[in-house]
């Protein structure tokens, strides 16, 4: 079962996200909660969600998008967020911030239900729109890139590369190829280093755009 808690201004919206998720056998919808990061962060600390289903439209305002969701600590150990909103132009920075799956405020039931799903297995979900918004803010090549990223990369960070992918964090990681915690660390550090990637999510993003890892 995925344990998904909903957050939204609106109670509206709240209880339009409650009953698409109550609809879904798989979903266990675990809390409701407003946008008020103090709330948020305590509804996250007590019920441990999968998944956060945000209906949120200030991505851009990344200092309040980091107070929201405490970002001081380690990503890896912040649920998924399926971010629901209409700020399409701010699609990478979202994706930066974490987020796993962006949607519209006019998508389907079954939309939303595919992204929660997906995000909770650790895979990024973009709708259509927020994937030509992030296609036009993305350079059109590769930014600082070595000349050849399939050599850069040694088999083993590309195998970690697609395990950040899938939203593992350093110890599952490390449980999964039977090696350190710390080697893991340092695998992730060669890889944004040789990708000159600022975090894990834009590792992911240039890894898949570069072919090395499907997602």
């Amino acid at each position: 079962m995925t344990r998904v808690l909903v957050a939204a201004d609106s109670a509206i919206a709240r209880a339009g996200l409650e009953t698409i998720l109550l609809s879904h056998a798989d979903f266990t919808l675990v809390g409701s909660v407003g946008t008020q990061p103090t709330a948020l962060q305590q509804q996250i600390e007590t019920h441990a969600p999968d998944v956060v289903l945000l209906d949120w439209d200030r991505v851009e305002d990344e200092a309040v998008f980091k107070q929201l969701f405490a970002l001081g600590m380690d990503v890896e150990d912040l649920p998924a967020i399926a971010l629901l909103t209409d700020s399409l132009t701010s699609t990478s920075q979202a994706l930066r911030l974490g987020v796993r799956a962006i949607l519209p405020r006019s998508a389907t039931k079954s939309e939303i239900i595919a992204a929660v799903a997906a995000a909770a297995t650790g895979l990024f979900v973009l709708h259509p729109d927020a994937v030509e918004t992030l296609q036009t803010t993305l350079p059109s090549t590769p930014r600082t890139l070595p000349a050849s990223p399939l050599q850069a990369l040694t088999p083993r960070e590309i195998e970690v590369l697609g395990m950040l992918a899938e939203g593992m964090g350093n110890k599952t990681i490390a449980r999964r190829l039977g090696i350190s915690e710390h080697t893991v660390k340092f695998h992730v550090a060669s890889i944004l280093s040789k990708l000159n990637a600022s975090s894990r999510t834009e590792a992911v993003t240039l890894g898949a755009r570069l072919g090395l890892i499907m997602l």
